[in-house]
């Protein structure tokens, strides 16, 4: 899985534990369920609820009765706190190491790098006030006056 699919995988995945009241064991939604929702392996369904379990969003249980379930209401899931449970912004690159004498490549390093620190807390604090539950709603003050992104499919 690209690191870019990530966030989106991780999104969708609590909005569908959130749409169907998963909040304990017995309610959990198995991998290949969220997998057809999303729609995507199964395997990448379990990299990216490993990541949401060890940041506290979601617990697992593995095997054949095994799924996902959430530990937090949705409205208390934010996206920046889903951003970061996945490992950062979207992955805009870092910048070379840069060749040794030459003054761009040994200065522009370092710049670059606090640029992509700059993005990365616009995105942390935009997405700091959309919820999981404002996903689910169908216009969410949040994300009112906003269009989705012309890269991203949307299904009409």
């Amino acid at each position: 899985m690209s690191d870019s699919q990530r966030f989106p995988v991780a999104a969708h995945a609590l909005a569908y534990l959130a749409h169907k009241g998963a909040y304990s064991p017995a309610e959990a939604a198995a991998s290949a369920v969220l997998a057809a929702s999303v729609p995507t392996n199964p395997v990448v369904v379990r990299r990216v609820t490993a990541m949401l379990a060890r940041a506290g969003l979601i617990a697992t249980r593995p095997g054949a009765s095994g799924g996902a379930w959430l530990l937090r209401r949705p409205e208390q899931i934010t996206l920046d706190q889903v951003l970061k449970a996945v490992n950062g912004c979207a992955h805009l690159g870092s910048p070379p190491a840069g060749a040794k004498g030459c003054p761009v490549s040994e200065h522009i390093p370092r710049q670059v790098a606090k640029a992509l620190t700059a993005a990365d807390q616009a995105a942390s604090a935009a997405l700091a006030k959309i919820s999981i539950a404002d996903l689910l709603a169908e216009n969410p003050p949040s994300l009112a006056g906003l269009e989705p992104h012309a890269s991203c499919p949307v299904a009409a």
